[in-house]
């Protein structure tokens, strides 16, 4: 009659593999070449580059996921109401700021060869105080945005407010970037210094980051 071991005793010799063996990321097959510990694993695929993308469109009406290369075909075909403009210096034109709730206004960016998704996003608060957040958002990984610089600015007579930062990548989203205090940020009385008959026009200037030079 053969005896197993207690459950503990193979628990521990469980616990000892898995703390030996390294594991593949779930989204090797998508090119990850990662290898961890179990235990990393969920850490690890929760903010892999290889991990299938979400619709970057603010909301959660759209449920669309897939591979890099096919989230500007989605936003063509399914979000055709969004603008795309060309250049690196643009004009970012919101209208109607005055709706009442929350509201987003989209456009997209194209220069450099790549594509940058401009977010405005208005917050109703609790309290009835209104935010306006201002976001950019590369179509590519995060260290494609690594390369890039924009400058968001508002300007009026005698007045300017700017925010310069690295983009984020569309795989951390506009919550992210909002909930971390990375966007441009101002309330509705600092809306109306800078809106002409309910629209705000943001100026939007992306520029690439020389690369660095290091001297041996």
């Amino acid at each position: 009659m053969s005896k197993w071991p207690p459950s503990s005793v193979r628990n521990l010799v469980m616990e000892k593999i898995a703390n030996s063996v390294l594991f593949p990321c779930k989204f090797s097959s998508n090119g990850c070449p990662a290898a961890m510990l179990y235990q990393e694993k969920v850490e690890h695929e929760e903010a892999c580059e290889f991990r299938p993308y979400s619709c970057p469109c603010p909301g959660a009406s759209c449920k669309w996921q897939g591979n890099l290369d096919a989230v500007m075909p989605h936003l063509v075909k399914i979000h055709k109401s969004i603008t795309t403009l060309q250049g690196e210096d643009i004009v970012f034109l919101a209208t109607d700021i005055n709706l009442p709730g929350s509201v987003d206004w989209v456009m997209m960016q194209s220069c450099f060869g790549y594509h940058f998704m401009l977010v405005l996003e208005k917050q109703e608060k609790c309290d009835g105080h209104q935010m306006f957040y201002a976001v950019v958002q590369l179509i590519g990984s995060r260290q494609h945005a690594e390369n890039f610089l924009y400058r968001l600015e508002l300007s009026s007579v005698r007045r300017r407010l700017c925010w310069e930062a690295t983009p984020r990548s569309i795989h951390e989203g506009v919550a992210n970037a909002i909930s971390q205090s990375d966007c441009l940020a101002f309330d509705t009385n600092t809306a109306q210094l800078f809106a002409d008959s309910g629209n705000l026009g943001i100026n939007v200037t992306i520029t690439m980051v020389p690369p660095y030079i290091i001297n041996n």
